[in-house]
């Protein structure tokens, strides 16, 4: 990657470390839970649905009332504005009325003087309910017609004909589990009461001004009437997109209601039974290709477990769309998008956001398609990657102008070896009974932009003080991924300052209005510009007034290594600042951009929803034991482009961190709900997500070195927070590949979502069988 552009402490393009690990590695950061507790403040307890489908025929909560500590209980009937905290479809209730549609919905919340007295009141309600059929599973739902909204329909040429014409066909069908967050901070909101029955929340939220509109919506309030702040978070994935409402708009009820702060915390058992994880999907395809494994047909059906209510399920089902042809050209191609409505909780954005399921199962397709004729999967893949004109239009109409997938994947099997490890791994299993070894080599593209084309906006406010110190603030939310010191090197790089000079401050509906979540892997995209955009005002005023002042042509006048050049004239930023302020020069700007180019129409389903993809590659090499199922990551090597990168130091930490997550997604995070609907893995004792010894024993990674984005971001770098979740499909595929060596060459094995140690003795079992036939 290319060094510092200055001298100056911070540049962009320089290694630089979070702007909060030593707080993180010390403990000295502070979060919502560490905030000093006021001696008045109450703590809330929600009390949840017992039954996953059922009608409320009594809610007798006199004892609740009565318990000791308790001073308020709120029902839905208690609340003064609107019962909703759904992002946009209205059918999120705060809290039940006459109808319950998930084990762990809402129904009343105590507010009480500890968290023990709340909960110990809430075991007293006596609620009875008239349960009804209650659907849990996709095929239930399915076989019902259950859904959230109707099925959708992308695609291009004639699937029909490219499938009858082909000369070898193939269907199959395989499972892909949903995942938990698991953010290290629970969710968790504390909001205090303020004059005039407006309210300050802290919220542990990635959407400071969706949390603002819900609160004040169930308040009944305007929006200036809500504070919403969070300085960071322990955490998020897309969990604290919508979800946070909930808390958020329950604790500010309680607090205007009550006079006192008011904080909700919720522990680890609650969080997973209340909240919603990834989408768990079923796929189906039918392909057809030619001998040499090219595409020439093929029609793809998802479904889609969204739970009870809509939530984000559309834009997450139609990226699972968008991504269902990965890197490759998919020609005369048909998908098909089932949203089922379960009784189960409504499934939410999970960083990927619906990428990663689509992403895999195109994957899965060219691995069997590689089966059936005895080739290397990777030779397939290489093959239908997009191309020149004519092979360059996705199936939602979008051309694909930057493309460097194919180099990435020549580069990196050449640089990880991978032709003879495969013979190596071929000679291992010809000589070993019980223990397998696999192998698979898979890209990414992962387009970039919020599908929903307004949300691409942000907003940014930058002051600076007459001693040259700068205060920075926008929209964007910090969860770990360190977004805030990247956008704190975009504004140094500008004003050729040392990034020590600028306070990162923290995320606040009072600063910076009518802000997007920060998700979509668009943070630095976004945010980042916005601040260029206020920088450059304040720096256009500084250059006006140097050169009314000095006599001298504004393009005589540079900013460089913490001064500021006045044709040969040299003069300390902080000083030039302070001339600025005793002249009466506005040191303060906001800053706005929006994403250019992006259009989409979705009643067809054709557009330009992404402004630039992110491409990488990963090659990953495992070993399972065909008697119990246990398996094991040997190496990963990772090429990854990130563009220009802002930051290499904090996009290597992504990468490494998204592709370990994406890796427990499809290896050892299984979410088990009974035929009742209640969730069973709800904790750390049975929900098991990868710890550091479950990191591959050999993990190679590298930033592509002639990466540049094609488009004016930001410093032309590259989104790096959701792209190399789905690096971790290599792992997948790898597990796969192991499992096919029990069978014949072309046996094609059925290996589902994630690959727990069962699922793959259950797998290997079937080849075994296959094999015997």
């Amino acid at each position: 990657m290319p060094g510092k552009l200055s001298e100056i402490k911070g540049a962009v393009h320089a290694d630089l470390r979070h702007d909060s690990a030593h707080k993180h590695v010390a403990g000295n950061a502070v979060y919502i839970d560490d905030l000093p507790e006021p001696k008045d403040m109450l703590h809330l307890y929600v009390a949840m649905s017992e039954k996953a489908h059922a009608t409320i025929e009594k809610v007798d909560l006199d004892a609740v009332r009565s318990a000791k500590g308790v001073a308020l209980v709120l029902t839905a009937g208690d609340i003064p504005g609107h019962n909703d905290v759904s992002p946009f479809a209205g059918d999120d209730p705060l809290l039940a009325e006459k109808l319950v549609e998930y084990i762990g919905q809402p129904i009343f919340a105590v507010a009480a003087t500890g968290i023990e007295a709340a909960r110990a009141a809430a075991e007293k309600a006596d609620i009875t309910y008239r349960e009804h059929p209650a659907f849990t599973t996709i095929d239930q739902a399915m076989e019902a017609g259950s859904a959230i909204e109707p099925m959708q329909t992308m695609g291009q040429g004639d699937p029909d004909a490219g499938l009858a014409g082909a000369p070898n066909r193939l269907q199959g069908s395989f499972r892909i589990g949903g995942q938990d967050h698991f953010y290290l901070e629970g969710q968790i909101a504390f909001a205090t009461p303020q004059e005039d029955g407006d309210v300050h929340v802290y919220s542990s939220t990635q959407h400071p001004s969706e949390v603002q509109h819900l609160v004040a919506h169930v308040l009944g309030r305007p929006t200036n009437a809500v504070t919403v702040e969070v300085r960071r978070m322990g955490g998020g994935f897309g969990g604290k997109e919508t979800h946070p409402a909930i808390f958020a708009a329950l604790s500010a009820l309680a607090a205007v209601k009550t006079g006192r702060p008011v904080k909700l915390r919720l522990d680890r058992d609650d969080d997973m039974a209340m909240t919603g994880k990834r989408h768990d999907f079923r796929y189906d395809y039918d392909v057809g290709f030619d001998n040499d494994g090219n595409i020439l047909g093929i029609e793809i059906e998802m479904a889609a477990r969204c739970g009870r209510s809509t939530d984000l399920s559309p834009a997450i089902n139609d990226r699972a769309m968008f991504h269902a042809d990965n890197c490759y050209f998919l020609g005369h191609s048909r998908i098909k998008s089932h949203r089922c409505k379960t009784h189960t909780v409504s499934n939410t954005a999970f960083r990927g956001f619906g990428g990663p399921q689509g992403m895999l199962g195109i994957e899965y397709v060219i691995d069997d398609m590689a089966r059936v004729l005895g080739k290397d999967p990777l030779a397939l893949r290489m093959a239908n990657l997009y191309g020149e004109p004519g092979r360059d239009v996705t199936p939602y109409g979008m051309t694909v102008k930057d493309n460097v997938a194919g180099e990435l994947m020549e580069t990196l099997a050449r640089d990880a070896d991978y032709a003879a490890r495969r013979e190596a791994i071929r000679a291992f299993n010809e000589n070993n009974k019980f223990l397998k070894k696999g192998m698979a080599l898979t890209p990414v593209k992962f387009g970039i932009s919020f599908t929903t084309t307004h949300l691409n906006q942000a907003g940014a406010l930058v002051h600076v003080y007459a001693d040259g110190s700068v205060h920075l603030n926008h929209g964007g939310t910090e969860m770990g991924q360190g977004l805030f010191v990247k956008v704190a090197q975009v504004v140094a790089e500008e004003f050729q300052i040392d990034v020590d000079h600028i306070k990162i401050t923290a995320t606040t509906t009072a600063k910076v209005p009518n802000t997007s979540a920060t998700a979509a892997s668009s943070g630095s995209d976004l945010n980042g510009m916005a601040a260029l955009d206020a920088a450059r005002n304040i720096k256009g005023r500084l250059i006006e007034f140097a050169a009314d002042k000095y006599d001298c042509p504004k393009d005589r006048i540079s900013f460089r290594n913490n001064n500021v050049y006045i044709e040969n004239k040299e003069i300390a930023f902080a000083d030039l600042v302070n001339q600025a302020y005793l002249n009466r020069i506005s040191l303060s700007a906001t800053g706005f951009y929006k994403t250019p180019k992006i259009h989409y129409d979705r009643a067809s389903h054709k557009g330009r929803p992404f402004y630039y993809f992110c491409y990488g590659a990963a090659v990953s090499e495992v070993i399972i034991d065909i008697l119990t199922g246990e398996n094991r990551v040997l190496r990963t090597d990772i090429l990854h482009d990130v563009g220009r990168s802002l930051n290499p130091a904090i996009d290597m930490g992504q990468i490494e961190g998204g592709f370990i997550q994406g890796m427990g997604w499809l290896t050892t995070e299984e979410l088990v709900f009974d035929e009742s609907g209640r969730l069973r893995t709800h904790a750390p004792s049975t929900y098991k997500i990868p710890t550091a010894s479950d990191r591959p024993d050999e993990m190679n990674i590298s930033l592509f070195e002639r990466g540049r984005n094609v488009e004016a971001t930001i410093h032309r770098s590259k989104a790096v927070g959701e792209p190399p979740l789905m690096l971790a499909n290599s792992v997948f595929l790898a597990l796969k590949d192991a499992v096919a060596s029990v069978g014949d060459d072309t046996c094609v094995p059925t290996l589902n979502a994630p690959a727990t140690a069962e699922e793959i003795l259950m797998a290997v079992s079937d080849m075994q069988k296959k094999a015997a036939e």
